[in-house]
């Protein structure tokens, strides 16, 4: 310790942003949100730990009439022994985090002065985001001083969620700098000491994205949760604006209430758990369900992505004559969130989170709080939160069945239902308050200053370019399912070159079933899942979806006039609604008494249809817009993303597959090919026809192709 009581001094750095210690303005702007609040709760909480002497918080100091006069203020006092100092980094004014990359170095510089006109040095340093990283690396390094960081959001995620949006790679990088955030991360987690996450899935789907991930140096510390906010009911609040609200949707209010909080994203999958209800007459007899699904005026003006959601939830509700049984209010305050789980607490509820990916669950931690049992997805921070506090189930969420199962018998065992209640109250006090965090903080980051935990780091390198520069894409149900051994090994091949070469899966599944047959058999997420046989477009690790390519397809399609058109033709048969969307119409084809496909689309283009018409098998016939295909997928994906077509290995075995395979990609046909649909493939002499069939021919194209020799990192 460097100082003489044997207590920590503790640096946090956190350039960006309008900080003070009272009245944050949160939500101001992007970058005056949830990493802001953060820190000073952070700072608060660490001072008033016996064992800290002082915390310091270093940010920006801001001189500009635009913001309030607080943030021009060199030192703010919180406590006796927590401060707020401000330093100059380049110009005065207020500048979003993106323009600060050229002023970090005299930011650095200034801290360093400080530092060394301090009585005592720090005994940690903890950087928080890309920024505060790139400082805290170079003070860790002038001072000999431990560092610890915290990313909270990473580049590499952030790029793949702007692609997802249309944005184009050079305007990503003019109005973002990802690439100089990309480097000051690496350079910041070969540095760290340490590195504090939410979750064990961050480390792993995020962080795991890195040249130097190095999960030995990561420790989960949960953020803390406002009790003083979210606790169990103390009295009844039906006099509440919120509860008329959601009672005047219901027939009989008093009963129990599943309660669903998220927003109306396709990720939150509410649907599935609308239709999980309106499926089950037991879970209909037993309780309500409350959608509390983001704010509305007037749907049409919502983004298309929320509007699909809604629509949907909507269709499902008349489908199964909900009526009086699902309460969907438009609107609710912040300060109403901990009265609606208070209110479903008291109704004797549940909180269900049936998202398909969740990276922590902050909402089942506040309805935990307030004495409520949880239902979440098995996937990501929900296991961490039931695995602390033994306070409810997790479920498959794709599982419908399962899902209701779940939900009857957490509602059902009045017993029960008490006890998990209780665990959860107690579970989130012991483990996600700011109390608890601050204490597993404390006992994350004493070893380091101790040195009684020796660091072991891995050899790590970093590769030769910032991004992939290579792909994979295969079909799903021929290419990858057929023989479990060699699945096995492709899939021990991918992992070991991920750090180079993106995963892709294309599929005519939708992604509901491609995520339930990856499940089934242990297939890792790809990077790229095209499914719906080229219609949607996503990229993990929080399912992102690509809205550009769906607006982009959109174009002349007139999915109504498509199905009229093919109404009265004989042996066509329309498939059950789990295999259509918006963007594709699924058949199946009797070629024995259905016309040509060559008639089929004559007929459609005489109708002024502008679609794609792909038969695969020999008997499903998928119609689906002009510009939507595996194919044109794949080659969205690669211009967007920079990869040249002959760095993508294509792999397929039907007619839905062709046209990823010709033109300048590399590409493979597997064995159990249909030899009929694919006929035309024969005369392309680029194209590698293997000898085995599934897996086991994609393994033997990498070989032909030698496709990972330049995956390698430098050395």
């Amino acid at each position: 310790m460097n100082n003489k009581n044997g207590k920590l001094n503790i640096l946090l750095i956190s350039v960006h942003g309008l900080i003070r210690g009272q009245d944050l303005e949160l939500g101001r702007d992007a970058d005056t949100g949830g990493q802001t609040k953060y820190v000073v709760e952070l700072l608060c909480a660490l001072g008033e730990r016996p064992e800290v002497a002082q915390v310091d918080l270093l940010t920006r100091r801001i001189v500009d009439p635009a913001v309030s006069e607080d943030y021009a203020e060199p030192i703010e006092s919180l406590s006796d022994n927590t401060r707020i100092i401000r330093l100059d980094c380049g110009e005065e004014g207020y500048l979003p985090k993106e323009a600060l990359w050229d002023s970090l170095e005299n930011f650095s510089d200034n801290a360093l002065a400080f530092l060394n006109n301090q009585p005592d040095l720090p005994d940690i340093i903890h950087s928080h985001y890309a920024d505060a990283g790139y400082v805290g690396t170079r003070l860790s390094h002038q001072l000999n001083i431990p560092l610890i960081h915290t990313g909270h959001s990473l580049g590499r995620t952030k790029r793949k969620r702007l692609l997802a949006s249309g944005m184009k790679r050079d305007v990503i990088e003019a109005r973002y700098n990802i690439s100089r955030r990309i480097d000051a991360e690496e350079e910041t987690l070969g540095a760290a000491e340490r590195v504090i996450t939410s979750t064990n899935q961050e480390i792993i789907e995020q962080y795991g994205l890195y040249d130097y991930y190095q999960p030995e140096k990561m420790r989960v510390v949960p953020p803390g949760t406002d009790l003083e906010k979210f606790y169990p009911p103390e009295d009844y609040e039906h006099g509440s604006t919120i509860y008329q609200d959601i009672v005047r949707f219901l027939k009989e209010p008093d009963k129990p209430i599943i309660l669903a909080l998220s927003r109306p994203d396709q990720r939150k999958n509410i649907n599935t758990l609308v239709e999980a209800y309106g499926e089950s007459e037991e879970l209909k007899q037993m309780a309500n369900l409350v959608l509390i699904a983001g704010n509305r005026d007037d749907i049409r003006d919502m983004d298309s992505g929320a509007q699909e959601v809604i629509a949907e939830i909507f269709l499902t509700i008349d489908s199964h004559d909900l009526y009086g049984k699902v309460a969907y209010p438009k609107h609710h305050h912040p300060d109403d969130v901990p009265v609606i789980y208070r209110l479903a607490a008291t109704s004797g509820g549940v909180f269900i989170n049936p998202a398909l990916t969740e990276p922590f669950g902050l909402t089942l931690i506040e309805a935990a709080a307030s004495g409520l049992p949880i239902v979440a997805t098995e996937d990501g921070g929900p296991t961490d939160i039931i695995n602390n506090c033994h306070n409810g189930c997790l479920i498959d969420p794709l599982d419908k069945a399962a899902m209701a199962e779940t939900l009857i018998r957490v509602l059902d065992d009045h017993n029960n239902w008490k006890s998990l209640a209780h665990n959860g109250v107690k579970g989130v006090r012991e483990h996600y308050s700011w109390q608890a965090h601050a204490e597993k903080y404390i006992k994350t980051i004493k070893p380091v200053v101790d040195k009684s935990e020796p660091l072991t780091r891995m050899e790590v390198k970093r590769r030769p370019m910032l991004y992939h520069d290579r792909a994979l894409f295969t079909d799903l149900d021929q290419n990858l399912l057929g023989n479990p051994d060699s699945l096995r090994e492709f899939v021990r091949v991918i992992q070991e070159n991920r750090r180079c070469t993106t995963f892709g899966i294309a599929t005519g599944r939708r992604l509901d079933s491609a995520l339930k047959v990856l499940r089934k058999y242990h297939i890792p997420l790809p990077d790229v899942l095209i499914s719906s046989l080229g219609t949607e477009i996503y990229y993990m690790p929080h399912l992102t979806r690509d809205t550009a390519w769906s607006y982009h397809i959109d174009h002349m399609w007139r999915r109504r006039a498509v199905v009229r058109v093919l109404d009265e033709l004989p042996g066509l048969e329309l498939q059950p609604k789990l295999e259509q969307s918006k963007y594709k119409i699924s058949y199946f084809y009797d070629p024995g008494v259905a016309p040509e496909i060559n008639e089929i689309v004559h007929l459609l283009h005489q109708h002024d249809q502008s679609v794609n018409v792909v038969l695969a098998f020999g008997q499903y016939l998928d119609v689906v817009p002009a510009r939507a295909s595996k194919g044109y997928a794949l080659r969205w994906f690669a211009e967007m993303w920079g990869i040249p077509l002959e760095h993508i290995l294509a792999a397929g075995g039907s007619g839905a597959d062709e046209d990823m395979m010709r033109g300048n990609t590399k590409s493979v046909v597997v064995a159990n090919r249909h030899h009929e649909e694919l006929s035309e493939l024969a005369d392309i002499e680029s194209i590698y026809y293997a000898d085995k069939p599934f897996a086991g021919g994609i393994l033997q194209a990498i070989e032909h192709y030698d496709f990972f020799r330049d995956c390698k990192v430098t050395s």
